[in-house]
């Protein structure tokens, strides 16, 4: 058992500081498998398999166009593999059955609100598509709206918020059924520097309490400070996954993060003429 379920497990009978209890310690919070999908000749994801362990920050990065995109539809059962088996703690993906679909959370990169409704009207309808009743959702939403520091223009309809407004709004609703699995597609674009510190720390607080939050990103230095594993793809393949310190092990010589993603992701013709066929 590696150091992030030993200490999860230390946790596991304890109560969680607002009183409620923590997580039992359970299966893998993500599992892929030999996941290819393929969109006519492109192997747009090419055989990858890792786990996300629960109580973990899992930072998913690579290039523009190398699969990151269409694994997080796979995880969250947007899109159907080809092949290859996906699990979500412990129950098997698909785009048809709920059970899986309940245990996440998905914050795409672009967040959608209603515009016509406000942030507390957005919760309510969002706690209540979830089967929460009116005491719990009021609660949950009063505290993370507080915590993400949505309550000063929570009464606002949505068309008049920026994009860092909207993307608080989101996760925020995202957290209302505390999902085992939180999956956060750019969550520091367009935000200012206090709110990114702000989700940072939830992030973290989260995985130290048992959940897990996979966070597909581009900001390296947001990946580097907060977490615990990295996977990197590339041309639709995991080339590397591991804590900084193995990638570093990797990598020529000891760098910084930027500077191994900058290596390991150098532009290689024949691979991709390679992914475009399919065998």
């Amino acid at each position: 058992m590696d150091r992030r379920r030993v200490a999860w497990k230390r946790l596991r009978d304890e109560t969680r500081k607002d009183g409620t209890e923590t997580l039992e310690l359970g299966p893998m919070s993500i599992r892929l498998e030999n996941v290819t999908k393929c969109y006519g000749r492109l192997r747009a994801v090419d055989g990858i398999s890792f786990e996300v362990s629960p109580g973990e920050v899992f930072a998913f990065l690579g290039p523009n166009g190398a699969g990151k995109t269409t694994t997080i539809k796979l995880i969250t059962g947007l899109l159907a593999p080809d092949s290859g088996t996906i699990e979500v703690c412990g129950r098997a993906m698909s785009m048809d059955d709920q059970t899986a679909k309940v245990q996440l959370a998905y914050v795409p990169d672009q967040p959608y609100l209603y515009e016509k409704l406000s942030a507390r009207e957005f919760l309510e309808f969002v706690g209540e598509m979830y089967g929460l009743d009116s005491g719990t959702i009021e609660a949950r939403s009063r505290h993370y709206m507080n915590r993400l520091q949505v309550a000063p223009f929570a009464d606002q309809l949505a068309e008049s918020y920026s994009h860092g407004m909207k993307q608080r709004a989101v996760l925020a609703a995202a957290l209302l059924h505390e999902p085992k699995v939180l999956i956060v597609d750019e969550p520091m674009v367009g935000l200012d520097p206090r709110s990114v510190r702000i989700v940072k720390e939830l992030f973290r607080e989260r995985a130290d309490a048992g959940f897990s939050v996979f966070m597909s990103t581009h900001t390296l230095d947001i990946a580097e400070s907060i977490a615990d594993r990295i996977a990197i793809i590339n041309h639709g393949r995991i080339i590397a996954c591991g804590t900084l310190e193995e990638l570093k092990a990797r990598a020529k010589r000891e760098h910084r993060l930027e500077d191994i993603f900058l290596e390991l992701t150098q532009p290689d013709p024949e691979a991709e003429a390679a992914r475009s066929s399919v065998v």
